[in-house]
């Protein structure tokens, strides 16, 4: 199947590691220019300025932008009566107001050339079932790109910007290894499947539904999650 990818121009956040590089990676091989971000996402430090900067910047090496995937995040761990209130400022900042401000940016830069884009936001299946391991404030976070997305695709699909979100169950990444390496048997008890994602597995659909053969797909939830959770 011919995705409609070759020479499409993309951003994708939190790229160094994990599903963010295999979804890049992928998409690479499917010949799409590709600008990664990553380190100065989590660090949440000028959030607003780095955030627009690497918009602008990727505009300019590559051109006009096609493509944008959020998928930069931080998953801390705090009971909520244990939350200080910078990490719940931290969690928010990298794991929903970064993806405000990238596809704010994103978007005007597409609209303002009158051209049409893909959004894809990585989500978590906790933004449906909240969390059950001290990560409440991610879970929220989480909702928030859920809903944010939703509300995107009413105002940008009519003008050619397609946005969707994928949750995410459990995958083999280096922001869950320390959890897995004591607690893989919680995990893998709850999904159907009865294994862990690898990242590639995540990032093939994830490219799909960047590709031009998802056109009409638009304003979804799509669950990666091996049965955890149905909806």
């Amino acid at each position: 199947m011919d995705l409609q990818l070759a020479k499409k121009n993309a951003v994708v956040t939190g790229a160094a590691s994990g599903v963010g590089r295999s979804i890049a990676l992928c998409l690479s091989k499917e010949g799409v220019n590709v600008v990664i971000s990553d380190r100065a996402m989590e660090k949440a430090e000028n959030a607003a300025g780095e955030c627009v900067q690497l918009i602008d910047r990727a505009d300019e090496l590559l051109g006009p932008l096609d493509i944008l995937v959020n998928s930069a995040g931080i998953w801390p761990t705090n009971l909520v009566v244990d939350i200080p209130v910078e990490e719940w400022r931290k969690t928010f900042d990298v794991n929903l107001t970064a993806v405000f401000l990238t596809c704010q940016r994103f978007a005007q830069k597409v609209l303002s050339r009158g051209g049409k884009g893909k959004i894809l936001n990585i989500t978590s299946q906790a933004a449906f079932n909240g969390s059950t391991t001290g990560h409440s404030h991610y879970a929220a976070a989480k909702s928030g790109v859920v809903t944010f997305t939703i509300s995107m695709s009413r105002e940008l699909a009519p003008k050619g910007i397609n946005v969707n979100a994928l949750a995410l169950g459990m995958a083999e990444t280096q922001m869950n290894q320390d959890i897995l390496a004591t607690n893989r048997g919680y995990y893998e008890n709850r999904i159907q499947i009865g294994r862990i994602a690898k990242p590639v597995e995540v990032a093939r659909f994830a490219v799909f539904l960047v590709s031009g053969c998802a056109d009409y797909f638009t304003g979804a939830v799509y669950d990666a999650t091996g049965g955890m959770i149905t909806r």
